[in-house]
């Protein structure tokens, strides 16, 4: 009798269901139409974009990589009575002596080569102890092989004789204002993160002393961005993201990325030297402003200024003296600061190299001897 009135409840029960069913079959009915743009745009300009944006991201999620770090740092504890001696007695103060921590650190990188090699930032890697680099979700070991604080960037390499695949490099000197960029990377430790946008300028010029200029965009570049790519739409690395400018923390809109073509022949010589070998000539320089430049009879405000020359320098072996004003190094016009020391720094150690000065109102050329950066 039970099993006969079971088999009755599932009856009711299913009928129920199928009533239920019928009442909310209009439900959402309207909202699961196809809808009109789907068929005419698929052949639309956006349709190709975004299949172009699919196809990098297909190339490069196993070229980009999450980069984590480790540092054991000493904290000491801040105590006004530390050092007393009656302190460390009655108090303990041992308790309080510095104490080893563990500072971690990610950012990301781009594998340059199928052995391994792998670039990013400077200040991602710089004076850790450890370093691990996860590609396809694996983790390795990664060993610094050279690192160069000027200009940002550091070469990896990682352990083990795994195969991987690397980026395609583009030409920095080729890009232009309005260019469209993607950027791939590990923003706040969000694991291959990909975002785009345009070239917002180029030849961004932050004084430094290599002279570097950057390439500026507005493709969001967060935290954890670092050392990761800047892409074109052929599928190219233009450029080694590198900073933002925030006064919160996040995107603004305003990211710079290292020119790939400056990261390049960083690069070259990380992996040759362990470190960048740069020219030298041995002046201090000052800015040409307007009415320098009409004091000293310039037609226009460009060249650098001599401000004072190294004894025994380069520049002083040459005949260079303070008051002159470089208006070209190898044929090269000097339009400033920048140029001066971006044309230095590249010239070929041990190289002699015409340098042309304004003097007493004349052009003079003088032979000049480039030496190693100490």
């Amino acid at each position: 009798m039970n099993s006969h009135r079971m088999r009755i409840f599932a009856i009711i029960v299913a009928a129920a269901a199928l009533l239920g069913a019928g009442r909310d079959s209009g439900f959402l009915s309207e909202a699961l139409r196809v809808s009109p743009l789907k068929k005419e745009n698929k052949n639309s300009p956006v349709y190709e974009l975004q299949k172009t944006f699919h196809e990098i991201y297909e190339r490069y999620k196993n070229a980009v990589v999450s980069i984590s770090t480790e540092k054991t740092v000493r904290v000491r504890y801040n105590h006004p009575f530390i050092d007393d001696p009656f302190f460390k007695e009655f108090f303990g103060a041992e308790k309080h002596a510095p104490r080893a921590q563990k500072r971690r650190g990610l950012g990301t990188g781009f594998i340059i080569s199928s052995d391994g090699y792998i670039c990013t930032n400077h200040h991602v890697v710089a004076n850790m102890d450890s370093v691990t680099v996860t590609v396809n979700r694996k983790n390795y070991r990664a060993m610094l092989v050279g690192s160069d604080g000027l200009t940002d960037i550091a070469l990896l390499k990682i352990h083990g004789s795994d195969k991987f695949v690397p980026v395609y490099f583009g030409n920095s000197d080729s890009v232009e204002i309005g260019d469209m960029a993607i950027a791939i990377g590990n923003p706040f430790g969000l694991d291959k993160t990909i975002t785009s946008g345009i070239i917002s300028a180029v030849g961004r010029r932050v004084i430094n002393d290599v002279g570097t200029s950057y390439i500026q965009t507005d493709a969001s570049i967060n935290p954890g961005n670092s050392g990761g790519p800047l892409i074109n739409l052929d599928g190219e690395v233009i450029g080694v993201n590198r900073m933002i400018y925030s006064s919160t923390g996040g995107s603004l809109g305003i990211g710079f990325a290292i020119p790939i073509n400056t990261a390049q022949d960083t690069l070259l010589q990380l992996y040759r030297y362990g470190k960048v070998k740069r020219g030298y000539i041995g002046v201090m320089i000052y800015p040409i402003n307007e009415q320098l430049a009409r004091e000293l009879g310039l037609g226009k405000a460009e060249g650098a200024l001599i401000k004072s020359v190294e004894k025994n320098g380069p520049a002083d072996l040459a005949g260079l003296k303070a008051g002159d004003v470089i208006t070209k190094v190898g044929g090269k016009t000097i339009a400033g600061y920048a140029d001066l020391v971006g044309a230095v720094s590249k010239s070929e150690i041990g190289k002699t190299v015409t340098v042309t000065v304004w003097r007493g109102r004349q052009f003079i050329n003088a032979k000049v001897t480039v030496k190693e950066r100490p």
